[in-house]
């Protein structure tokens, strides 16, 4: 895959040179360069391995029936995956701009909100009683758009920074999203064919996946040393911070304005606010060099952790609103007493 050679400016008023340990150490630390380098391979082969394994378990709550259903009537799919890419690279955009984001900083952050919907959204819109079909649909659909979709707006977004002409690998981008594909169609492909083999699948790939993310935590943490303070500076972490939360709003927005119902609009919400974390994550370490993206791959790790509070969170107003929430009876009975009531001064007069 091509690496991009452009040279990242930091927005914090310094240079954001990253070397890689090749290039920056003498013969006396030689071994720890091997080392370093030998990490940095292992975290590029794991970050693959997630993304083939979230793909499959995605796949695998695909149902060939429901995708065909909602094609035929496409108007939920349609303003959703409008919602996805049209509110997100937006937000990423404006963030990037309000901040004043660096170069390489700025595209690190275009592509993770110009990134389909992920697997994790699914989690959440069950949590949310939204409409499942219409999310797992959604999810597939953004997947696929994505191969045309996300090359196209970070073309269109890179336009408005400057420094940003040769910043984007579009090859490397697009080999990555058509691999997506194929583990994807072979999830699909097992749950129509072996439908009980699914179930497992999507619990064993959850259990590989929370094992290779923090062994990739600890490799990175070990390779990328203090320099992973430039992820933490406040202007990357407010941008994560807000990159979820206007998705989340604005697409509960969207799809109020076109009179979707209530479980529809928590759907669209989540799915608009939900990026496919792995698919980034393996695009900026696989398809950057490593002197260019430097501790930045981890940025999606950062977002991941305020996608998911924010999320929580969510769920957890609408659970307490769930609960204590008048039932259908009680609201009958209320208006029987009411109306008694009435009945009764009326009777008096």
């Amino acid at each position: 895959m091509n690496h991009t050679t452009i040279q990242p400016i930091g927005s914090y008023g310094r240079n954001l040179n990253f070397t890689s340990s090749a290039e920056s150490v003498n013969t006396t630390n030689g071994l720890q360069s091997s080392i370093s380098e030998a990490m940095d391979h292992a975290i590029s082969g794991i970050t693959i391995i997630i993304l083939f394994i979230t793909m499959v378990s995605l796949g695998c709550t695909m149902e060939i029936e429901k995708i065909k259903a909602h094609i035929r009537k496409p108007k939920g799919v349609a303003i959703a995956a409008a919602a996805q890419f049209g509110i997100m690279p937006l937000t990423a955009f404006s963030l990037g701009k309000v901040f004043q984001l660096g170069p390489i900083e700025a595209v690190t952050v275009l592509i993770c909100g110009c990134c389909p919907g992920g697997n994790l959204s699914n989690i959440f819109s069950l949590a949310l009683n939204g409409d499942m079909n219409l999310s797992i649909v959604m999810t597939t659909c953004s997947t696929v758009l994505a191969l045309g979709m996300m090359p196209l707006l970070l073309y269109l977004y890179c336009q408005g920074f400057s420094n940003l002409e040769n910043a984007v690998p579009y090859g490397g981008i697009t080999i990555a999203l058509v691999l997506t594909l194929i583990p994807c169609g072979i999830g699909i492909a097992l749950n129509h064919w072996v439908p009980r083999w699914s179930k497992y699948i999507i619990k064993g790939g959850l259990s590989i996946l929370l094992i290779a993310t923090v062994a990739i935590a600890v490799m990175s943490g070990i390779t990328v040393g203090t320099t992973v303070w430039v992820v933490l500076s406040p202007e990357l972490m407010t941008a994560a911070a807000l990159m979820p939360l206007i998705g989340y709003i604005l697409g509960y927005v969207m799809a109020a304005i076109f009179r979707h119902n209530e479980q529809c609009r928590r759907t669209i919400a989540v799915e608009t606010g939900c990026q496919n974390i792995q698919l980034c994550s393996t695009i900026l370490k696989v398809a950057f060099a490593p002197e260019v993206i430097g501790p930045l791959y981890l940025f999606p790790l950062i977002y991941i952790i305020f996608q998911a509070g924010e999320a929580l969170l969510f769920v957890f107003i609408y659970r307490c609103y769930q609960k204590f929430k008048p039932t259908a009876e009680e609201k009958s009975l209320y208006l029987e007493v009411n109306n008694g009531a009435a009945v009764v001064k009326a009777a008096q007069v």
